[in-house]
């Protein structure tokens, strides 16, 4: 594809990018931790990825003005739960501001640290954070992974074009 010069180097602002990484599918979690009291807390998030296998770190974007932002910036573990087309509705719940995200869900406790984790999740995270970058308007958490849980499941849940998704039949 050719585009005019002008047209190549016009700034993009926050919904033509926002527009753009709609088009990147990304499987879905729930990155889950314990604030200072104990209390559970965490969010859904499509910006979860490896960063290293040796050795192995995931990065976690978090945006500043999540509900979570100031109890993450502080832990010093948490858990990225890998979701399962079955988890469409624990996404939307942690999606959302202004309710106790936790309540109803069958959360379970990492074995040995009391860390938040979501049975028959595809795969769970344990990870230590290993440093904390800020960048624009989000911070990267580089967490050290310590413990991985996986499950049986099959059909990841996605976000791709503003919605959830699943992987289409084999072809």
């Amino acid at each position: 594809m050719t585009l005019p010069a002008q047209q190549a180097l016009l700034p993009v602002d926050g919904d033509i990018f926002r527009k753009a990484m709609s088009r990147l599918a990304a499987p879905l979690t729930v990155v889950t931790t314990r604030d200072e009291t104990g209390t559970p807390r965490g969010f859904t998030a499509s910006s979860v990825t490896a960063a290293s296998l040796e050795p192995p770190l995931v990065v976690v974007g978090i945006a500043h003005t999540s509900s979570c932002f100031g109890v993450l910036s502080r832990a010093p573990e948490f858990v990225a739960n890998v979701l399962d087309r079955q988890h469409r509705a624990v996404a939307e719940r942690f999606a959302r501001s202004g309710v106790d995200r936790f309540a109803g869900q069958d959360f379970a406790s990492w074995p040995g640290s009391g860390l938040p984790c979501l049975p028959g999740a595809h795969a769970a995270l344990r990870c230590v954070v290993r440093e904390r970058i800020p960048v624009g308007d989000h911070d990267l958490l580089i967490g050290e992974l310590v413990g991985v849980l996986t499950s049986e499941s099959t059909e990841p849940l996605l976000w791709y074009d503003r919605a959830f998704r699943t992987l289409a039949a084999a072809l």
